[in-house]
């Protein structure tokens, strides 16, 4: 067990490594992007939105690498060693059961996304990422560290059940934070936008998912592959893009986001106002909830 442990210290400084290097390298051309080209023009307060995103982010990494992370470098060593899990039912070369694995995480990570829009305390959570006003490359680590370690725990749970083994669960979470800050950022790759979203989710298509519209905003709900939302009936797409209003209405105010506002969302009352126009910005939702306080 104790050799055990030490492979798992191991691993996770490479999947730590890893996870950092590679999205701060993404997160870096990215913003030169966002800066040089970027599709909503919001520089102005950029610096400030994104220090504040950059924390939060940081902090859930820092906080759960070695508890929540280490414990699921050991399941996934083990899993590995005995064998576990439904890949392991089948006869397939390394060289090809990385992929049926990664298809497998993303499709988990498809229904869990989906469960923290309809189940109202997950919700709680998950609208602190919703609040953010200016969606960019930063937003895709704007998460609540409650949200994140329930995310954690219950990937504790599907990693033996699947089977994944701990480097295809590296491969996976790399790909994903790539994919991922592509999607959230403030960027357009215009008409090849339409082709690549045949495979992967891509800006345009993720814009949908953070507008002010639920009906918009409850779609388009994958993180790498974008066929999960064509199979599950939740894919959305409008002509253009530019119209589309960022944030939760109750949380538009300035309080909503700072630092300390963003960690005390799930406290505020969970009822999700249900916006149907992206004029307003619905300050009666704003008043209720500061009054709560």
């Amino acid at each position: 067990m104790i050799v055990l442990w030490n492979q798992a210290i191991d691993s996770i400084g490479v999947l730590a490594s890893a996870r950092l290097l590679v999205p701060l390298l993404t997160l870096i051309v990215l913003w030169c992007w966002e800066f040089w080209r970027p599709f909503f023009d919001q520089r102005d307060k950029k610096i400030r939105h994104d220090l504040r995103n950059l924390f939060i982010g940081f902090m859930n990494a820092s906080l759960l690498a070695f508890t929540l992370g280490l414990i699921t470098i050991v399941i996934a060593e083990l899993v590995d060693r005995n064998g576990w899990g439904l890949l392991a039912q089948f006869t397939l070369a390394d060289t090809v059961r990385w992929l049926p694995a990664l298809v497998l995480l993303d499709g988990w990570m498809y229904l869990w996304h989906r469960a923290n829009h309809r189940v109202p305390f997950l919700w709680r959570f998950h609208r602190m990422h919703h609040s953010d006003l200016q969606m960019d490359a930063t937003t895709a680590i704007r998460f609540h560290l409650g949200e994140v370690g329930l995310s954690a725990a219950l990937r504790c749970i599907v990693i033996p059940v699947l089977g994944i083994t701990v480097w295809e669960l590296v491969c996976y979470e790399i790909l994903m934070q790539i994919v991922v800050q592509f999607h959230h950022a403030n960027i357009s790759i215009g008409r090849f936008d339409r082709w690549l979203r045949l495979l992967i989710v891509t800006p345009d298509m993720h814009k949908m998912h953070h507008s002010r519209l639920q009906t918009e905003t409850d779609s388009n709900y994958s993180s790498v592959f974008s066929f999960w939302d064509r199979l599950a009936g939740t894919w959305t797409m409008r002509p253009e893009t530019r119209s589309i209003e960022f944030g939760l209405a109750e949380f538009s105010d300035e309080a909503s986001q700072t630092i300390g506002g963003m960690l005390k969302t799930p406290l505020w009352p969970g009822k999700r106002s249900i916006t149907t126009s992206h004029k307003g910005h619905s300050p009666e939702m704003i008043e209720h909830r500061n009054m709560k306080q």
